[in-house]
């Protein structure tokens, strides 16, 4: 038995070690937000932030998320507001500053890949706050696994959205 802490809660899993975690978080714990795209973390659509750091969860065993912080974009909001230690009462009705960037600049065209495309944002501006536009890029391209892919071509969208997000999170959020 594992035990993973998602979005801020202890949960329970009873299977294989070995299993992927993206199978345990969509199979087993309900958190959909992470897709599957290729199974070969090659495209990001399955990216989950682990203690911080993204990572591919269609490769990653459960077990190296024990003892560890799993935040998925459900968990984004939650993250913030613990980071700006909001009320409850405020906390419940915030979004994350990229998830209401990703809003406000109407990123997504089919949005399959933009959860993972979030979770690398997310990353990105708890460590570069004012991103410049090649440092976006590079975060998205050449800073992980593989390159974050978008069927739809969206990246001048999403390059747009982080920007923004930038300068909500300069502002502590809310537009």
């Amino acid at each position: 038995m594992a035990t993973i802490t998602v979005n801020g809660k202890k949960r329970e899993y009873q299977g294989s070690p070995d299993t992927p975690l993206l199978y345990v978080l969509r199979n087993e714990l309900d958190v959909t937000s992470p897709q599957f795209g290729c199974g070969l973390a090659q495209c990001g659509a399955c990216s989950v932030l682990l203690d911080g750091k993204e990572i591919r969860s269609c490769i990653t065993a459960v077990s190296a998320a024990a003892g560890k912080e799993v935040t998925t974009l459900e968990g984004l909001p939650e993250r913030w507001a613990k980071q700006k230690n909001l009320p409850p009462a405020e906390a419940a009705k915030t979004l994350h500053p990229v998830q209401e960037a990703w809003i406000e600049e109407q990123t997504p065209l089919c949005g399959f890949c933009q959860s993972g495309m979030m979770i690398k944002a997310t990353e990105l501006l708890e460590k570069t706050p004012s991103p410049t536009v090649p440092e976006i890029k590079a975060a998205f391209t050449t800073s992980g696994a593989s390159a974050h892919l978008c069927r739809c071509g969206s990246y001048f969208a999403i390059v747009e959205a982080v920007q923004y997000a930038s300068r909500l999170m300069a502002k502590g959020g809310a537009k």
